[in-house]
């Protein structure tokens, strides 16, 4: 892990750095579709990055959000930190109203399903996405007592 990473996983933790990349992220969006993954403002600086688009639920029409992940074989793990807000990401609702969804990892898009976890299975993943992104413990605390969800994403 290089010295720029290093103090991003750090930066990670402080409220005004998830206040600030939470405003980039439709710009983060628009990059990450238009290098085929290969820049990102947000997830990249050698941490794992996605594109997930869901079907709004309200709406019908699809919805994208650059998301950190976790690998677990063959699935993605992503977690609803929502930068540590105190409501659940949209993205999240999404998927539980309609769990069929697509990520982009670089120029691939991959069909997947959406399992909300709980319990061990829960618990297992949380440690998987701590070793990708650290700052999801302080992400954790400012939602004030909020249960982060965790999604698996699982090849269809």
């Amino acid at each position: 892990m290089g010295a720029y990473n290093s103090l991003i996983r750090r930066l990670g933790h402080q409220a005004w750095f998830a206040a600030t990349a939470r405003q980039l992220v439709p710009i983060d969006r628009w990059i990450f579709r238009r290098t085929g993954g290969r820049w990102s403002v947000i997830g990249k600086h050698g941490l794992p990055s996605l594109l997930l688009t869901t079907t709004g639920r309200k709406s019908g029409q699809p919805r994208t959000a650059p998301l950190l992940y976790a690998r677990d074989g063959d699935a993605f793990v992503v977690i609803g930190s929502n930068w540590g807000q105190q409501h659940h990401p949209g993205w999240s609702a999404n998927l539980l109203a309609s769990p069929e969804a697509t990520v982009a990892v670089g120029d691939t898009q991959i069909p997947v399903r959406a399992a909300l976890t709980t319990g061990a299975e829960r618990d297992r993943l949380w440690s998987l996405a701590l070793q990708a992104w650290p700052a999801y413990t302080s992400y954790a605390k400012r939602a004030n007592g909020r249960d982060l969800r965790i999604f698996r994403l699982e090849r269809r």
